[in-house]
């Protein structure tokens, strides 16, 4: 998809406040400690190459991403810390993990076989280096029992050039008040670590929630993602432990305004009719740019007052109405502040009942990211 440079609807991205968040966190971590930044899913629509590049400054170790092509995005950015790649990588590709010196989970003994057969067929004697997952309740990728994963670590010992890097699982409900479920997976990886007999270079269980509101975790490495783009993990269910400031806003401009008569339909299926004569302003963003259909009646913010989406949000654009004539190219926010006024991407997902995670990943190439 061409990103749309040359029409007003912009995602503007402040770098200080994506800063903030990660060294912030930095500096309550002890000095054997490192934070990985999670910039999977483009950084969380932020933009993974300048978020890396900012979290970096801020004190990051290193990068966690979801696929490996996001990892090659990295490497050839010019980005030489660690790279952990936290989902399953077909064995094919082995040659390309070493090639950019990549890290990778590893969930199955079959894929530890493979590997092997694969890597012994390779003149290029690198280490392939794995992060064992740890499956303690999560239910996608992972190692169920202790002696599972001690049969993978005898394995990759005696399969070089395979090289233990890491240890690892996911809680599934570290943002939720009870914690009743985090310590039964908490037990889970305890029982893990006993029949050890010794860990490897990283060992992780943290993601943004487990580091805000489970202090005493296991390990030496955190996995942050969400908090670095200002955002709680849990919406709006715990309070934040520490200030976290949102990164992103979304703005565009009116590019048409006109008076519709009483009775006029407005849209797609003609879903909303004027109810006297009414002031209609166009804005270029749609469900194409992530704005889905099902944000008919949130209300924009136009010269510091609410305007709502009428009729159904289209492909390339939408209509909202005013409370009286406003000039064109007058600016409109979608996410953000406009005088005294603001939305924020929680109040975007409380609004179409999902999550913010999904609402700023779901905003598409089409909208360029501009850094402040």
């Amino acid at each position: 998809m061409v990103v749309g440079i040359h029409r007003p609807t912009q995602a503007i991205v402040n770098t200080q406040a994506i800063y903030h968040n990660v060294a912030s966190e930095v500096a309550l971590l002890d000095k054997h400690t490192e934070l990985f930044a999670v910039v999977k899913a483009n950084g969380y629509g932020h933009g993974a190459v300048k978020v890396a590049e900012v979290a970096r400054k801020a004190g990051a170790k290193g990068f966690c991403v979801a696929t490996l092509d996001e990892a090659i995005e990295l490497r050839e950015a010019g980005v030489v810390e660690p790279i952990l790649i936290l989902s399953v990588v077909s064995t094919l590709n082995i040659p390309l993990l070493l090639a950019y010196d990549l890290s990778v989970a590893v969930a199955t003994q079959e894929w530890l076989v493979t590997a092997s057969e694969v890597l012994s067929e390779l003149e290029e004697k690198k280490p392939l280096k794995l992060h064992i997952k740890v499956d303690t309740g999560m239910g996608r990728i992972g190692f169920r029992s202790p002696v599972e994963v001690l049969e993978a670590v005898q394995w990759i010992e005696d399969h070089k050039p395979m090289m233990w890097e890491g240890l690892f699982t996911h809680f599934s409900t570290a943002d939720e008040a009870d914690d009743t479920y985090y310590h039964k997976q908490s037990k889970r990886f305890d029982e893990v670590l006993e029949v050890l007999p010794q860990l490897p270079r990283y060992v992780h269980v943290s993601n943004t929630a487990t580091s805000l509101w489970h202090k005493k975790y296991k390990g030496n490495m955190v996995r942050f993602g969400i908090g670095i783009y200002g955002l709680n993990p849990s919406g709006k269910a715990l309070e934040e432990t520490y200030e976290l400031q949102p990164a992103l806003s979304l703005v565009s401009e009116l590019i048409q305004v006109k008076l519709v008569p009483k009775g006029e339909s407005i849209g797609y299926g003609a879903t909303y009719t004027t109810t006297t004569d009414e002031w209609i302003g166009t804005i270029p963003i749609g469900y194409a740019d992530g704005w889905i259909r099902k944000l008919q009646g949130f209300e924009l913010l136009v010269n510091g007052k609410r305007c709502p989406i009428v009729g159904r949000v289209c492909m390339d654009q939408l209509m909202i109405r005013l409370p009286e004539e406003v000039p064109l190219n007058t600016l409109v926010t979608l996410v953000g502040k406009n005088g005294e006024e603001q939305n924020s991407l929680q109040d975007v997902a409380d609004y179409v009942e999902s999550i913010h995670y999904e609402v700023v990943c779901l905003l598409s190439e089409r909208v360029p990211r501009i850094y402040i």
